[in-house]
């Protein structure tokens, strides 16, 4: 498996089945033209088998901290450690990008979800809220 960041509008495109609905051109754009937008793939050989977005959000009073937007894998390669591996490397991004902390939501019946959180170090409270400390961040 291989995770990259991406780069263009054909890499999302090439993905799109891993979306809830088709990408849209003018927000695909929009996205990836902000630095504070993170769009990770992963990849078994060429398919695009899951995805993970983070937008970095910054307080005054607080720093920069990433919010884990959304995480998709395919049916046809779920339990193979897809997810937690983008969550790991969305967790590492942050943490290159000076993040203090990620964090996330979650239903409080999603177990599945949980559980590669907690893979990935999360600490779920309340069954809905998921949060990392991070290390080395500024």
């Amino acid at each position: 498996m291989k995770i990259r960041r991406a780069a263009s509008p054909d890499d999302v495109f090439a993905a799109a089945h891993l979306f809830d609905a088709p990408p849209r051109p003018d927000a695909t754009a929009r996205f990836l033209a902000q630095d504070h937008s993170h769009l990770l793939i992963a990849y078994l050989g060429d398919q695009p088998a899951g995805f993970v977005s983070g937008v970095e959000t910054t307080h005054p009073d607080k720093g920069t901290e990433m919010f884990l937007y959304e995480l998709g894998v395919d049916d046809a390669f779920l339990r193979r450690g897809i997810g937690t591996a983008l969550v790991e490397a969305l967790k590492a991004l942050a943490v290159e990008r000076g993040c203090y902390a990620m964090w996330t939501g979650t239903a409080a019946g999603d177990a599945a979800a949980q559980a590669t959180y907690r893979k990935a170090g999360g600490a779920v409270e309340d069954g809905a809220f998921v949060s990392w400390e991070l290390s080395g961040a500024a």
